[in-house]
């Protein structure tokens, strides 16, 4: 078995050989992933993590570079990355809209689009099953959801596949087989708690570490609320919001005689804030003959986005959590709405001269 472990507060995630010591020597600030299968080389501790929502690189703040005999000033700014979905009134998604529609705002100023892009973009892809005992009869229709899930993404996307219970473990790491996705399916058993948010974080930070694709996406499937974490929900929220995404989509399988309805408002309410702080969704479904259709709703909400960028015109140094609202209107619609991340905390590089850079 192997452990990749996620920091809540920050720093790293990374393969590690698991040891006997018990699971409880570890920080209380460190989920940790576990997989049957040979070691993966840990990323470089000292190389800047990858960012998870977009491809800017970091340059100093206001440095002027000397370069062929011309000098150049490297401006203080900040490549915001966004994955919109738009919903009429009717809650059905619009596909034709142009740059022109979108209004983009930070912390209520707007921001001028650098880009834009309305194209089924490979993404880089978590598959987080719960494994608590609850889930034992409901797994069949998970797992056969899960691999339709991945049969209906992009040809081009990559995925890995964690279960959790007590902790996260990983099953598979990243691959477009579908056999050894359903390989890694085979070796989840179902038992014990319900470490959701430490799954979450460790996930998170591998997805920002070793990723091919900047546009990253975790899907969640528990039936429970979280009972065995380290992390709160509001550190994995922020620790995700810290490296700029991913997108969290959720199936709550809150039903059964057996749910206790306190428990399950709560659990629906934790599911809900994620996918609403991150872009993505939290479906509710009433039975497992449910979570195929929803699987391939969200393969297909994945694929059709639109992809918009723009440079904070607040400087990345003054740190600090942005709040982020897109508008989009056009003639011949009614109201629209707009499904992309609320807000994110620019990640700040220090470079070799002391000076701040962005990436997004």
């Amino acid at each position: 078995m192997l452990l990749l472990a996620g920091t809540v507060a920050g720093a790293e995630s990374g393969w590690a050989q698991q040891t006997p010591a018990p699971v409880a020597q570890q920080p209380s600030t460190q989920p940790s992933l576990t997989v049957d299968r040979d070691p993966v080389a840990s990323p470089d501790k000292d190389a800047p993590a990858a960012s998870a929502a977009g491809a800017a690189s970091a340059t100093d703040l206001g440095e002027i570079e000397r370069q062929h005999g011309r000098y150049t000033l490297h401006e203080d700014a900040y490549e915001v990355r966004l994955n919109a979905t738009v919903l009429d009134g009717s809650g059905r998604s619009i596909q034709t809209l142009t740059k022109d529609a979108f209004h983009v705002y930070e912390d209520g100023v707007p921001q001028t689009i650098l880009s834009f892009r309305h194209e089924d973009l490979p993404v880089s892809i978590g598959l987080l099953i719960d494994s608590s005992g609850s889930m034992y009869d409901k797994r069949p229709a998970v797992d056969k959801a899960s691999l339709d899930f991945v049969k209906l993404s992009n040809p081009e996307d990559e995925e890995f596949l964690v279960d959790f219970s007590w902790q996260p473990y990983i099953d598979q790491d990243f691959t477009n087989n579908i056999a050894k996705l359903q390989e890694g399916l085979s070796y989840v058993k179902s038992s014990g708690g319900t470490a959701l948010y430490d799954a979450l974080v460790a996930s998170a930070d591998y997805l920002a570490k070793n990723a091919k694709h900047p546009k990253q996406v975790l899907l969640v499937v528990t039936d429970g609320e979280d009972n065995a974490s380290s992390a709160t929900l509001e550190q994995t929220i922020r620790r995700i919001q810290d490296l700029d995404g991913p997108v969290i989509y959720c199936v709550g399988l809150l039903f059964g005689q057996d749910i206790d309805k306190r428990e399950a408002r709560h659990a629906r309410s934790v599911l809900e804030a994620l996918s609403e702080q991150t872009g993505g969704v939290a479906y509710f479904p009433k039975s497992v003959n449910e979570v195929d259709a929803i699987a391939a709703q969200v393969a297909q909400d994945i694929r059709t986005q639109y992809t918009i960028s723009y440079h904070s015109t607040k400087s990345p140094a003054l740190g600090g959590y942005r709040e982020v609202h897109v508008d989009a209107r056009e003639k011949g619609y009614g109201k629209l709405s707009v499904r992309t991340r609320t807000g994110y905390y620019p990640r700040v590089t220090k470079a070799a001269g002391g000076g701040a850079g962005s990436g997004s």
